[in-house]
């Protein structure tokens, strides 16, 4: 079953090391096309040059009323106007804002059942050159993660158009991809292919 819940359900991951281009060229293309989210991730980054590069995308999300969520180098990183995500391991740091968890099991779900985490993520889904040799959990898991979540789920990995609206009926609310937007040769109109899924996800 389809949970209707925005417009879009594209949440993008960064991944700056795989941009061919300007990141922050290809990045206000991306939030130009008003995703549901924006999580940055870039764990590579100290502290220092994470902060320095989330107020440069806070300020494109802001112009366009994209959500952004940090995933910094230090659990719980945030910035004033950030969302942020956290592990399932760190899900009881203290965390003023809104935030989301990343799960692995249906377990994990569930546990988060009287969290006020405002979305979850799970994954990963799919086989994804991110988790290269290790195998995917697949639909049934994303299914099983729905049905013991309180929360919305956003599944993660291997995520392509087609696998949109599978995802959509095993009870997702949304979708997140990473590689695929950061090395598209059009970003823009990857999104529009994703965006034409969506919109082929009828509630049932």
């Amino acid at each position: 079953m389809c949970k209707q819940m925005q417009r879009h359900r594209l949440v993008c991951v960064t991944q700056r090391s795989a941009c061919p281009d300007d990141f922050l060229t290809r990045m206000e293309q991306i939030i130009a096309q008003k995703p549901a989210r924006i999580i940055l991730r870039e764990k590579d980054l100290s502290l220092e040059e994470y902060e320095a590069l989330a107020k440069k995308i806070l300020l494109l999300c802001k112009e366009y009323r994209v959500p952004l969520t940090c995933n910094g180098p230090v659990p719980g990183f945030t910035l004033a106007g950030c969302g942020v995500q956290l592990s399932f391991p760190n899900r009881e740091l203290p965390v003023q804002g809104e935030f989301g968890v990343s799960v692995h099991a249906p377990e994990e779900a569930a546990a988060l059942w009287e969290s006020r985490a405002s979305y979850l993520i799970a994954g990963h889904v799919f086989p994804t050159d991110c988790k290269k040799g290790v195998p995917p959990r697949g639909l049934d898991f994303l299914q099983a993660v729905c049905r013991q979540s309180r929360q919305p789920v956003y599944a993660i990995g291997g995520i392509t158009p087609e696998r949109v609206q599978p995802v959509l009926q095993a009870g997702a609310a949304g979708y997140c991809v990473m590689s695929a937007l950061m090395k598209a040769p059009d970003p823009v109109r990857l999104i529009q292919e994703f965006y034409s899924q969506e919109d082929g996800c009828h509630e049932l």
